[in-house]
Protein backbone atom coordinates (compact mmCIF):
# COMPACT_ATOMS: atom_id res chain seq x y z
CA UNK A 1 0.00 0.00 0.00
CA UNK A 2 2.87 2.65 0.94
CA UNK A 3 4.34 1.74 -3.06
CA UNK A 4 0.89 2.68 -4.19
CA UNK A 5 0.98 5.95 -2.06
CA UNK A 6 4.75 6.76 -3.40
CA UNK A 7 3.49 6.23 -7.07
CA UNK A 8 0.62 8.21 -7.07
CA UNK A 9 2.09 10.79 -5.20
CA UNK A 10 5.39 10.63 -7.59
CA UNK A 11 3.06 10.86 -10.06
CA UNK A 12 0.45 13.72 -8.61
CA UNK A 13 4.08 15.84 -8.80
CA UNK A 14 4.77 15.35 -11.67
CA UNK A 15 1.52 16.69 -12.99
CA UNK A 16 1.66 19.74 -10.94
CA UNK A 17 -0.41 18.73 -7.98
CA UNK A 18 1.33 18.88 -4.92
CA UNK A 19 -1.30 17.84 -2.71
CA UNK A 20 -4.20 15.47 -2.90
CA UNK A 21 -7.46 16.89 -1.59
CA UNK A 22 -9.84 14.74 0.07
CA UNK A 23 -11.48 12.11 -2.07
CA UNK A 24 -8.86 12.43 -4.89
CA UNK A 25 -6.41 9.76 -3.15
CA UNK A 26 -9.05 7.03 -2.36
CA UNK A 27 -10.60 7.49 -6.28
CA UNK A 28 -7.36 7.14 -7.56
CA UNK A 29 -6.25 3.81 -5.53
CA UNK A 30 -9.82 2.39 -5.91
CA UNK A 31 -9.17 2.86 -10.05
CA UNK A 32 -5.85 1.24 -9.22
CA UNK A 33 -6.69 -1.95 -8.12
CA UNK A 34 -9.35 -1.77 -11.06
CA UNK A 35 -12.19 -1.29 -9.11
CA UNK A 36 -15.40 0.67 -10.81
CA UNK A 37 -15.25 3.69 -8.84
CA UNK A 38 -17.64 6.62 -8.52
CA UNK A 39 -16.39 9.84 -7.55
CA UNK A 40 -19.15 12.68 -6.08
CA UNK A 41 -16.94 15.97 -5.03
CA UNK A 42 -17.44 19.59 -5.35
CA UNK A 43 -16.81 21.75 -8.40
CA UNK A 44 -13.30 23.24 -8.15
CA UNK A 45 -11.79 20.07 -6.55
CA UNK A 46 -9.64 18.34 -9.17
CA UNK A 47 -11.92 15.56 -10.26
CA UNK A 48 -9.74 15.34 -13.96
CA UNK A 49 -6.35 15.12 -11.19
CA UNK A 50 -8.31 11.81 -10.75
CA UNK A 51 -8.36 10.16 -14.57
CA UNK A 52 -5.10 12.03 -15.54
CA UNK A 53 -3.30 10.52 -12.44
CA UNK A 54 -4.89 6.80 -12.69
CA UNK A 55 -4.30 7.01 -16.44
CA UNK A 56 -0.60 7.80 -16.15
CA UNK A 57 -0.32 4.71 -13.88
CA UNK A 58 -2.35 1.98 -15.87
CA UNK A 59 -0.83 0.46 -19.04
CA UNK A 60 -2.97 1.62 -21.55
CA UNK A 61 -5.00 4.29 -23.11
CA UNK A 62 -7.55 6.09 -21.31
CA UNK A 63 -11.25 7.06 -22.66
CA UNK A 64 -12.96 10.30 -21.16
CA UNK A 65 -16.38 10.28 -22.29
CA UNK A 66 -17.39 14.44 -22.18
CA UNK A 67 -20.24 15.89 -22.56
CA UNK A 68 -19.55 19.17 -25.02
CA UNK A 69 -17.15 19.61 -27.27
CA UNK A 70 -15.92 23.14 -25.74
CA UNK A 71 -15.10 21.23 -23.03
CA UNK A 72 -13.34 18.28 -24.59
CA UNK A 73 -11.50 21.31 -25.99
CA UNK A 74 -10.93 22.66 -22.98
CA UNK A 75 -9.36 19.48 -21.57
CA UNK A 76 -7.35 18.25 -24.08
CA UNK A 77 -5.54 21.95 -24.02
CA UNK A 78 -4.68 21.26 -20.44
CA UNK A 79 -2.93 18.18 -20.84
CA UNK A 80 -1.45 19.54 -24.03
CA UNK A 81 1.63 20.76 -22.38
CA UNK A 82 1.89 17.92 -19.11
CA UNK A 83 3.56 15.21 -18.78
CA UNK A 84 0.06 13.24 -18.13
CA UNK A 85 0.36 11.99 -22.04
CA UNK A 86 -0.62 12.87 -25.61
CA UNK A 87 -4.57 13.82 -25.27
CA UNK A 88 -6.83 14.10 -28.38
CA UNK A 89 -10.21 13.89 -29.79
CA UNK A 90 -13.01 13.51 -32.01
CA UNK A 91 -16.25 14.66 -32.70
CA UNK A 92 -17.99 16.79 -35.22
CA UNK A 93 -15.67 19.85 -35.73
CA UNK A 94 -12.60 17.91 -35.85
CA UNK A 95 -10.98 16.92 -39.53
CA UNK A 96 -10.98 13.92 -40.83
CA UNK A 97 -7.29 13.78 -41.29
CA UNK A 98 -6.78 14.85 -37.52
CA UNK A 99 -9.45 12.33 -36.34
CA UNK A 100 -7.43 9.62 -38.51
CA UNK A 101 -3.88 10.67 -37.03
CA UNK A 102 -5.82 10.46 -33.46
CA UNK A 103 -6.78 6.92 -33.89
CA UNK A 104 -3.59 6.53 -35.01
CA UNK A 105 -1.53 7.35 -32.27
CA UNK A 106 -4.27 5.43 -30.08
CA UNK A 107 -3.79 2.40 -31.89
CA UNK A 108 0.69 2.72 -31.47
CA UNK A 109 -0.18 3.69 -28.18
CA UNK A 110 1.06 7.13 -28.68
CA UNK A 111 -2.32 8.37 -27.25
CA UNK A 112 -2.63 8.42 -23.43
CA UNK A 113 -5.84 10.33 -23.35
CA UNK A 114 -9.06 10.41 -26.07
CA UNK A 115 -12.23 12.90 -25.42
CA UNK A 116 -15.11 12.31 -27.21
CA UNK A 117 -18.97 12.51 -26.71
CA UNK A 118 -21.11 9.51 -25.95
CA UNK A 119 -22.97 9.92 -29.48
CA UNK A 120 -19.13 9.29 -31.19
CA UNK A 121 -19.90 5.61 -29.85
CA UNK A 122 -23.06 5.18 -32.88
CA UNK A 123 -20.37 4.92 -35.23
CA UNK A 124 -18.72 1.20 -35.56
CA UNK A 125 -15.63 2.35 -36.71
CA UNK A 126 -15.16 4.55 -33.61
CA UNK A 127 -16.18 1.52 -31.16
CA UNK A 128 -13.87 -1.15 -33.53
CA UNK A 129 -10.97 1.29 -33.48
CA UNK A 130 -11.20 2.18 -29.58
CA UNK A 131 -12.02 -1.84 -29.12
CA UNK A 132 -8.69 -2.49 -30.36
CA UNK A 133 -6.77 -0.09 -28.04
CA UNK A 134 -8.04 -2.17 -25.17
CA UNK A 135 -8.19 0.84 -23.05
CA UNK A 136 -7.17 0.92 -19.15
CA UNK A 137 -9.44 3.42 -18.08
CA UNK A 138 -13.33 4.51 -19.03
CA UNK A 139 -13.79 7.72 -17.65
CA UNK A 140 -17.75 9.27 -17.54
CA UNK A 141 -17.28 13.17 -16.99
CA UNK A 142 -20.38 14.77 -15.62
CA UNK A 143 -22.36 11.61 -15.04
CA UNK A 144 -25.13 12.73 -13.56
CA UNK A 145 -26.03 13.49 -17.38
CA UNK A 146 -27.36 10.11 -16.77
CA UNK A 147 -29.96 11.19 -15.30
CA UNK A 148 -30.66 14.60 -16.36
CA UNK A 149 -34.40 14.18 -17.90
CA UNK A 150 -35.14 17.61 -19.48
CA UNK A 151 -34.56 19.70 -22.80
CA UNK A 152 -31.42 19.52 -23.20
CA UNK A 153 -31.04 15.63 -22.14
CA UNK A 154 -28.28 13.09 -23.95
CA UNK A 155 -30.28 10.17 -24.71
CA UNK A 156 -26.83 8.51 -25.70
CA UNK A 157 -25.33 8.29 -22.07
CA UNK A 158 -27.99 5.39 -21.51
CA UNK A 159 -25.65 3.71 -24.00
CA UNK A 160 -22.30 3.63 -22.25
CA UNK A 161 -22.79 0.76 -20.21
CA UNK A 162 -23.82 -1.61 -23.24
CA UNK A 163 -20.54 0.54 -24.93
CA UNK A 164 -18.24 -0.41 -21.46
CA UNK A 165 -19.47 -4.50 -22.11
CA UNK A 166 -18.68 -4.30 -26.03
CA UNK A 167 -15.00 -2.56 -25.55
CA UNK A 168 -13.46 -5.29 -23.31
CA UNK A 169 -15.30 -4.22 -19.89
CA UNK A 170 -12.23 -1.85 -18.90
CA UNK A 171 -13.01 -0.31 -15.02
CA UNK A 172 -15.28 2.26 -15.10
CA UNK A 173 -14.63 5.56 -13.41
CA UNK A 174 -17.57 7.85 -12.90
CA UNK A 175 -17.03 11.29 -12.08
CA UNK A 176 -19.80 14.39 -11.24
CA UNK A 177 -19.66 17.53 -8.73
CA UNK A 178 -23.57 16.62 -7.64
CA UNK A 179 -25.48 13.49 -7.40
CA UNK A 180 -28.21 12.70 -4.48
CA UNK A 181 -28.48 9.33 -3.37
CA UNK A 182 -31.12 8.19 -5.54
CA UNK A 183 -28.99 10.10 -8.85
CA UNK A 184 -25.88 8.46 -7.46
CA UNK A 185 -27.96 4.83 -7.85
CA UNK A 186 -28.92 5.63 -11.14
CA UNK A 187 -25.64 6.36 -11.88
CA UNK A 188 -24.55 2.86 -11.02
CA UNK A 189 -27.41 1.22 -12.54
CA UNK A 190 -26.94 2.90 -16.28
CA UNK A 191 -23.09 2.10 -15.88
CA UNK A 192 -23.38 -1.05 -14.97
CA UNK A 193 -20.92 -0.63 -12.57
CA UNK A 194 -19.72 -3.57 -10.60
CA UNK A 195 -19.13 -3.63 -6.91
CA UNK A 196 -18.41 0.39 -7.44
CA UNK A 197 -16.19 2.08 -4.98
CA UNK A 198 -18.07 4.95 -4.14
CA UNK A 199 -16.30 8.14 -2.71
CA UNK A 200 -18.40 10.78 -2.02
CA UNK A 201 -16.95 14.34 -0.38
CA UNK A 202 -17.70 17.01 1.43
CA UNK A 203 -20.32 20.02 -0.40
CA UNK A 204 -19.80 23.68 1.57
CA UNK A 205 -18.65 26.21 -0.41
CA UNK A 206 -18.36 29.09 2.05
CA UNK A 207 -17.31 31.67 -0.19
CA UNK A 208 -21.04 31.13 -2.08
CA UNK A 209 -23.64 33.69 -0.73
CA UNK A 210 -26.95 31.80 -1.73
CA UNK A 211 -30.25 34.30 -1.53
CA UNK A 212 -33.61 33.98 -2.95
CA UNK A 213 -35.54 36.67 -4.45
CA UNK A 214 -39.28 36.18 -4.24
CA UNK A 215 -41.35 37.76 -6.92
CA UNK A 216 -45.34 37.30 -7.51
CA UNK A 217 -45.49 39.11 -10.96
CA UNK A 218 -43.23 38.04 -13.76
CA UNK A 219 -42.25 41.58 -15.28
CA UNK A 220 -41.24 42.68 -11.89
CA UNK A 221 -39.12 39.61 -11.60
CA UNK A 222 -37.47 40.37 -14.92
CA UNK A 223 -36.82 44.20 -14.11
CA UNK A 224 -35.45 43.33 -10.83
CA UNK A 225 -33.29 40.27 -12.41
CA UNK A 226 -31.84 42.54 -15.20
CA UNK A 227 -31.23 45.32 -12.63
CA UNK A 228 -29.31 42.95 -10.06
CA UNK A 229 -27.25 41.28 -12.93
CA UNK A 230 -26.54 44.83 -14.64
CA UNK A 231 -25.42 46.02 -10.77
CA UNK A 232 -23.26 42.72 -10.18
CA UNK A 233 -19.74 42.67 -10.43
CA UNK A 234 -18.59 40.36 -13.42
CA UNK A 235 -18.45 37.97 -15.12
CA UNK A 236 -21.09 36.02 -14.36
CA UNK A 237 -23.23 33.34 -15.62
CA UNK A 238 -27.07 33.81 -15.51
CA UNK A 239 -29.64 30.64 -16.56
CA UNK A 240 -32.95 30.44 -17.54
CA UNK A 241 -35.56 27.42 -18.37
CA UNK A 242 -35.57 27.46 -22.43
CA UNK A 243 -33.59 28.26 -25.00
CA UNK A 244 -36.47 31.29 -25.80
CA UNK A 245 -36.09 33.01 -22.64
CA UNK A 246 -32.54 32.60 -22.70
CA UNK A 247 -31.84 34.68 -25.88
CA UNK A 248 -34.77 37.18 -24.73
CA UNK A 249 -32.69 38.05 -21.23
CA UNK A 250 -29.29 38.48 -23.00
CA UNK A 251 -30.70 40.77 -25.63
CA UNK A 252 -32.40 42.70 -22.52
CA UNK A 253 -28.97 42.69 -20.97
CA UNK A 254 -27.55 44.09 -24.11
CA UNK A 255 -30.11 46.57 -24.68
CA UNK A 256 -28.70 47.78 -20.69
CA UNK A 257 -25.20 48.19 -22.04
CA UNK A 258 -23.91 44.81 -20.46
CA UNK A 259 -21.55 42.52 -23.06
CA UNK A 260 -24.12 39.55 -22.79
CA UNK A 261 -24.88 36.67 -24.93
CA UNK A 262 -27.08 33.66 -25.04
CA UNK A 263 -25.83 29.85 -24.82
CA UNK A 264 -28.22 26.53 -25.53
CA UNK A 265 -28.61 23.06 -27.45
CA UNK A 266 -30.26 24.59 -30.16
CA UNK A 267 -27.25 26.61 -31.62
CA UNK A 268 -25.18 25.55 -34.28
CA UNK A 269 -21.94 23.82 -32.65
CA UNK A 270 -19.17 27.02 -33.92
CA UNK A 271 -21.90 29.57 -32.51
CA UNK A 272 -21.54 28.21 -28.75
CA UNK A 273 -17.93 27.73 -28.89
CA UNK A 274 -17.44 31.09 -30.06
CA UNK A 275 -19.83 32.09 -27.27
CA UNK A 276 -18.22 29.69 -24.96
CA UNK A 277 -14.25 30.85 -25.41
CA UNK A 278 -15.53 34.37 -25.39
CA UNK A 279 -16.63 34.23 -21.99
CA UNK A 280 -13.37 32.17 -20.99
CA UNK A 281 -11.71 35.17 -22.80
CA UNK A 282 -13.40 37.89 -20.89
CA UNK A 283 -14.66 39.03 -24.04
CA UNK A 284 -17.91 39.22 -22.29
CA UNK A 285 -19.17 39.65 -19.10
CA UNK A 286 -22.28 37.52 -18.75
CA UNK A 287 -24.05 34.55 -20.46
CA UNK A 288 -27.63 33.76 -20.62
CA UNK A 289 -27.71 29.78 -21.05
CA UNK A 290 -29.60 26.97 -20.37
CA UNK A 291 -28.76 24.06 -18.22
CA UNK A 292 -26.13 23.08 -21.32
CA UNK A 293 -23.56 25.72 -20.66
CA UNK A 294 -20.86 25.76 -17.83
CA UNK A 295 -20.57 22.44 -17.41
CA UNK A 296 -16.88 21.36 -16.31
CA UNK A 297 -16.15 24.99 -17.14
CA UNK A 298 -12.67 26.02 -15.58
CA UNK A 299 -12.64 29.93 -15.15
CA UNK A 300 -12.08 30.62 -11.74
CA UNK A 301 -13.35 34.28 -11.50
CA UNK A 302 -17.08 33.66 -12.67
CA UNK A 303 -18.76 36.15 -9.65
CA UNK A 304 -22.01 35.03 -10.24
CA UNK A 305 -24.81 32.79 -10.77
CA UNK A 306 -28.49 33.96 -10.66
CA UNK A 307 -31.33 32.04 -12.06
CA UNK A 308 -33.47 33.81 -13.70
CA UNK A 309 -35.85 30.66 -13.50
CA UNK A 310 -35.74 27.88 -11.17
CA UNK A 311 -33.55 25.06 -11.96
CA UNK A 312 -34.70 21.46 -13.05
CA UNK A 313 -33.55 20.11 -9.45
CA UNK A 314 -31.54 20.61 -6.50
CA UNK A 315 -28.89 18.84 -7.96
CA UNK A 316 -28.62 20.76 -11.11
CA UNK A 317 -28.67 23.99 -8.86
CA UNK A 318 -25.85 22.68 -6.79
CA UNK A 319 -24.35 21.75 -10.04
CA UNK A 320 -25.12 24.92 -11.61
CA UNK A 321 -24.17 27.84 -8.52
CA UNK A 322 -20.74 25.81 -8.11
CA UNK A 323 -19.79 27.29 -11.03
CA UNK A 324 -19.27 30.34 -9.24
CA UNK A 325 -16.18 31.43 -7.08
CA UNK A 326 -13.97 28.95 -7.83
CA UNK A 327 -11.26 30.99 -7.09
CA UNK A 328 -12.03 30.73 -3.44
CA UNK A 329 -12.97 34.50 -3.47
CA UNK A 330 -16.76 35.72 -2.39
CA UNK A 331 -19.84 34.98 -5.22
CA UNK A 332 -23.32 35.52 -5.27
CA UNK A 333 -26.14 32.43 -6.33
CA UNK A 334 -29.65 33.86 -6.55
CA UNK A 335 -32.63 32.20 -7.45
CA UNK A 336 -34.93 34.58 -8.90
CA UNK A 337 -38.58 32.74 -7.81
CA UNK A 338 -41.79 32.87 -8.46
CA UNK A 339 -43.97 30.07 -7.75
CA UNK A 340 -45.88 29.79 -11.06
CA UNK A 341 -42.16 29.05 -12.85
CA UNK A 342 -42.42 25.49 -11.14
CA UNK A 343 -45.20 25.08 -13.90
CA UNK A 344 -42.77 24.62 -16.49
CA UNK A 345 -40.57 21.95 -14.49
CA UNK A 346 -43.43 19.81 -14.17
CA UNK A 347 -44.22 20.26 -17.63
CA UNK A 348 -40.37 19.23 -18.95
CA UNK A 349 -40.60 16.72 -16.00
CA UNK A 350 -43.67 15.20 -17.60
CA UNK A 351 -42.44 15.11 -20.96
Amino acid sequence: MAKARDRIDRVANELGFSKLRPGQREAIEAALDGSDTLAVMPTGSGKSAIYQIAGRLLPGPTIVVSPLIALQADQVDSLEDSPAGEAGQTNSTISAADRREAFEDLASGDLEFLFLAPEQFRKPEVMERIAASKPSLFVVDEAHCVSSWGHDFRPDYLLLGPVVEELGRPPVLALTATASPPVREEILEQLRMREPAVVVRGFDRPNLHLAVRTFSDDHDKREDFLAAVVEADKPGIAYAATRRRAEEVAEALTARGVQADFYHGGMATGRRTQVHTAFLEDELEVVVATTAFGMGIDKPNVRFVYHHDVADSLDSYYQEIGRAGRDGEPADATLFYRAEDLGLRRFFAGG
